[in-house]
């Protein structure tokens, strides 16, 4: 078989999709399918605009948050708090035993241990200056 290896800054969605189809195929067949399933939690104001918000998604018994956002005039609020324990008691109805969530935020950081996130890792310099803390929390059974 010949190849050729090739480099972009912008990749097709269909590739990008089949990319994520086959890797899906693998792991299904490795360790079994994850079961993954999106999850969102939304605040929203008075006419209908996010103001805070979290994304992620349940797979293999855990919640993922891949991101967690507060308008700056809702902050200070305890609303991270909030959408968290929302996001986890879904995961936990969904049959998730834990979460983990990452930030290079220190202030978020402090906010996720509050909620009972423990660190477990650390990336140095990503991005530079600034370290990358992955946290992990046991959920409710």
């Amino acid at each position: 078989m010949n190849t050729i290896l090739a480099t972009t800054a912008d990749p097709r969605p269909e590739e990008l999709a089949f990319l994520g189809e086959r890797l899906t195929a693998f792991n299904d067949s490795d360790v079994g399918t994850s079961g993954r399933k999106p999850l969102a939690v939304f605040v929203r104001d008075e006419d209908g605009a996010v103001v805070a918000g979290i994304s992620g998604y349940t797979a293999w018994g855990w919640l993922y948050v891949q991101w967690l956002w507060v308008d700056e005039r809702l902050r200070g609020q305890h609303m991270a708090g909030r959408m968290l324990d929302a996001a986890e008691q879904e995961a936990a109805a969904r049959g998730c035993k834990n979460a983990w969530i990452d930030t290079f935020s220190p202030k978020a950081a402090k906010v996720y241990e509050r909620q009972g996130y423990r660190p477990f890792g650390t990336l140095a310099d990503f991005p530079v200056g600034r370290s990358r803390i992955f946290l992990q929390k046991k959920l409710a059974d």
